[in-house]
This record gives structure tokens, sequence and C-alpha cells, in this order.
């Protein structure tokens, strides 16, 4: 059978994991307590049913909240929902993981999560405070913990029915290999940056083979200008199909065999980044053939992300 054009119904079954994973996901990294609630109420009105959080946001409560009143008002299903967050880096001490992941649930108001990710492959010192920093002003990172006890201790999740899968954010192929051969239960899905200028082609391969989601965050470059939507490449497909440049971006992102996550704040943007479909192939192609290369965040090399401002104390 035929796989539909309309991008707004599409889902992914999990290789490594109970359930499917829309292909539309919404990102709640917005630092307003009240924009996160509205924005994710929006979200869910507009059919919005993959919502990502994280411990990091601090917005998990607001999120929780949006969603007992949206699944309340619109009847929806916990089972038509699908659910991530995230362990941060202070937590990966074995010991800490399932705490942690308990308090994520209590905040999102949930039995279980559909994915639980580790946040970065970087362990930071364990403790309450998500950013330690010593004398300097550098990050104090935990030496004595490997990924690999990490993802043990995330398995044992899985087997006590509190996640239906798990999987890593901001990982590169070189880490990403050897975890999955060690793995038990392997990664369900690996949440990067990816857009045009970084389209992580040899990852994105390497996930295809193995049955693992390719889930791409900030696919329209995060809104930095300049950017992949200002992309004369992405303006002309743009105009020559009757879309906006955002469309564009996250069809690709869609039709290379991916999932994706954008934050609309307001509900025009969420009807525009939900109403998407698939691309004329001569356009999914010129895309392809984008030779810019830039990476926005640097998250990759430091475990501290990029688009979340540090808390002072």
């Amino acid at each position: 059978m035929a796989e539909t054009s309309d991008f707004r119904s599409k889902k992914i079954e999990l290789a490594h994991g109970r359930g499917a994973m829309p292909a539309l996901g919404f990102g709640t990294l917005i630092p307003d307590p009240a924009t996160t609630i509205s924005a994710t109420r929006d979200a869910l009105k507009t059919g919005y049913r993959h919502l990502d959080c994280a411990e990091r946001y601090r917005n998990e409560r607001e999120v929780g909240e949006a969603l007992r009143i949206e699944v309340a008002a619109e009847g929806i299903a916990r089972e038509d929902l699908f659910v991530t967050t995230k362990l941060w880096n202070s937590n990966h001490r074995p010991e800490r993981v399932e705490p942690a992941c308990d308090a994520s649930l209590e905040r999102l108001g949930l039995d279980y999560l559909d994915l639980y990710l580790i946040h970065t492959p970087f362990a930071f010192q364990p403790g309450d405070e998500q950013d330690p920093r010593d004398e300097s002003g550098q990050v104090i990172y935990d030496k004595g913990v490997t990924l690999l006890e990490t993802w043990r201790a995330m398995e044992n999740l899985v087997d006590n029915g509190k996640c239906r899968a798990i999987g890593l954010s901001d990982i590169g192929l070189n880490d990403l290999q050897p975890l999955y051969e060690s793995a038990r239960i392997k990664p369900a899905a690996v949440q990067v940056e990816a857009h045009p200028y970084l389209p992580e082609t040899e990852l994105l391969e390497f996930c295809k083979e193995k049955g693992i989601v390719f889930l791409a965050f900030a696919p329209l470059g995060h809104g930095i200008r300049p950017g992949p939507v200002e992309d004369p490449v992405i303006s002309q497909i743009a105009a020559r199909i009757g879309k906006t440049p955002a469309q564009v971006l996250l069809a690709w992102a869609i039709q290379r065999g991916g999932a994706l996550l954008t934050t609309p704040k307001t509900t025009a943007r969420a009807r525009e980044n939900f109403d998407i479909s698939a691309l004329p192939i001569e356009a999914f192609d010129e895309i392809n053939r984008i030779e810019t290369r830039q990476r926005y965040n640097e998250v990759v090399k430091t475990g501290s992300p990029g688009f979340i401002p540090r808390r002072t104390q």
C-alpha cells in the first residue's frame, strides 16, 4: 500500500519498544511558564499528539497541566499520546535514574513515558544543581560513571514499566555505535539537531539500518538568522509549490525517513507547522544538494545545551 503524502497523520513504529511515534512532534523548550501552558494546549488542539519534554527545561509541571486540561476537553485517550522526556546530565549515576524518572512522571501527571531519553552523553557532577560549575566557570563533569552504566539503569525502567522505550539525545555516531552493540534493550530513537545545513546523513543511515527513529530538533535552524528558512533554494521551492519555507523544511525532514520537533508558540504557527505534506521528488532532491554546512547548537561537544539559558543562583 502506498504511503500517504499527508504527514499530519504519519506515525513511525518503534522497532525497539512499544508504540508508534507521530512524525510531527511538539517540543516544549519554552522558558515562560504561562506560554508553555498556552502553546502546549494550542498544539494539542491543532492535532499534535507527540510531546517532547525534559527535566532540564524546568517546565514539566506546566506541560502536565496543559495535558490534563486538553485531555479532558478534547477527550484524548492516553494511548493516542506519545510523550517523551529526558534524563538530565546530573542524574547519570545509576541510583539516580529511577528517582529522576519518577519525578518527571509526577510533574507530567503520567503513569508511564512513551520514550525516555538520556539528554546528552555527558555526565555532570551528581546532585540537584543542573549546571554545576567550578570557580573558573567550567562545567564539573562526573568521571565516575559510564554511559553504558546509565543505559543499564534506563533498561531497568523499561523492565519495570516506567517507560515503553528508551533512547538518546545529542549523541554522535562514535558514541552511539558502541552503546548500540552493548545494549540489551536497543535505543528506540536518537534526537539530534538536523536540517539541510546539518543533514547528519551518516547518522541517519545508521539509524535506518538499525531500526532507530531519527528525530530532528531545530529542523528550521532554531529560528537563527540567517538560516535554512532564508535559503534561496528553500524560498524558491516554497514559492513554486505554494507552501511556506518552514513547511518545505519540515516536509524534507520527514521525507528523509525521520520525525521532527518544532516549538510553535502561537495557534497560527502551530497550524502552519502541522500542515505538512510530501514534496515533489525534484524539490526534495534540490534540498539534498544544498552545500551550506552550519551547526547551531554545540551541545554535542560539551553537554551544555546552547538553546537553554543558564540559571544563576
